[in-house]
């Protein structure tokens, strides 16, 4: 058995390889840092929780306060994807061999899980005023809710442009964008209540906000948790990738085919292809894995070659390739 490994690696982590295999290296513009948005992000939201939070309790708005709780948290997950965004540019070493890819990944999960279990909070703080209803200053709510509508477009325009291609700039914008939603919702709520008077309004619309956030984290959640598990990335279809391997000169069958996601922005792949012809040579690796990288963004493919239709492979029992 013979065997040939071709990866595509890209950025300044791209190094050459001597382990027994054949290498071929290809290069692709590395993900935009949003560093310089992270960090915006975050001292932008610090400055309006505090805000929401102070005058949360002038006003005596469960929204406001909310509000607040909910920034505080996307402080939190903007700090946590910000270093998910780093730790991935970390060299690999003898026990980490793929670095800290995989980082991205649990960040991004960890956001999701986190937003959820703060506006079930947020949820519960809101019924509770409709129970023990308290007089809502509408004014101060608008005002500090305005402000707040700003800092979170400003932000949410921040990571827009990167929303796409990486989980973790995904989770911020949608973050930020929640926030916004958010602070439009207690504006109108104040503005019902100085025009009404009517204080229930305030938990009625927390609750509202909280429906809303709720839908869109929730496909952040899916999104992340099917990483984890290593599920093939949204955007790549195994059939097709099965369809072009199978349509190389020389190919006889393919099997133990597997695609999953390094990291929030990197795609790995293996498989095997039994040629009976013999080994097709470095070309051959090398022509696939860009074929692989350009139709599909995988960018670090293994192709195992078997020469031997008779070869005993023990993952050929795998039912799912």
């Amino acid at each position: 058995m013979t065997s040939s490994a071709t990866d595509t690696h890209d950025g300044p982590d791209h190094h050459d390889h001597d382990h027994g295999h054949h290498h071929g290296h290809g290069h692709l513009h590395a993900p935009k840092d949003f560093g310089r948005a992270f960090a915006i992000g975050t001292t932008l939201n610090i400055g309006i929780v505090v805000l929401q939070t102070v005058y949360g309790l002038i006003a005596r708005s469960a929204a406001l306060l909310a509000d607040a709780g909910h920034n505080l948290s996307d402080v939190l997950g903007i700090v946590i994807a910000w270093g998910a965004a780093g730790l991935p540019k970390r060299p690999a070493t003898a026990r980490y061999t793929c670095g800290l890819r995989g980082s991205s990944i649990i960040a991004a999960l960890f956001n999701a899980v986190f937003l959820l279990v703060v506006l079930g909070g947020i949820a519960w703080e809101a019924i509770r005023h409709f129970t023990e209803p308290v007089a809502v200053h509408g004014n101060i709510v608008m005002a500090v809710a305005g402000a707040g509508i700003i800092i979170s477009g400003i932000s949410a325009w921040l990571f827009a442009s990167g929303r796409k291609g990486d989980i973790n700039v995904r989770g911020a914008y949608m973050h930020m964008l929640s926030d916004a939603l958010a602070a439009l919702g207690v504006v109108c709520a104040g503005a019902l209540i100085v025009f009404t008077g009517w204080a229930w309004l305030d938990p009625a619309v927390t609750l509202v906000i909280v429906v809303i956030i709720i839908r869109g984290t929730w496909g952040l959640l899916r999104a992340s948790l099917s990483k984890a598990m290593a599920a093939v990335p949204s955007g790549i279809e195994p059939k097709e990738v099965r369809q072009l391997l199978s349509t190389l000169p020389s190919i006889s069958r393919i099997h133990d085919l597997h695609i999953w996601p390094m990291s929030t922005t990197e795609t790995a792949h293996t498989c095997h292809l039994v040629v009976p012809t013999g080994h097709p040579g470095d070309e051959f690796t090398l022509r696939v894995a860009h074929e692989l990288r350009d139709r599909f963004k995988i960018r670090h493919a293994t192709l195992q070659i078997e020469t031997n239709e008779e070869t005993d492979c023990a993952l050929t029992t795998d039912h799912a390739t």
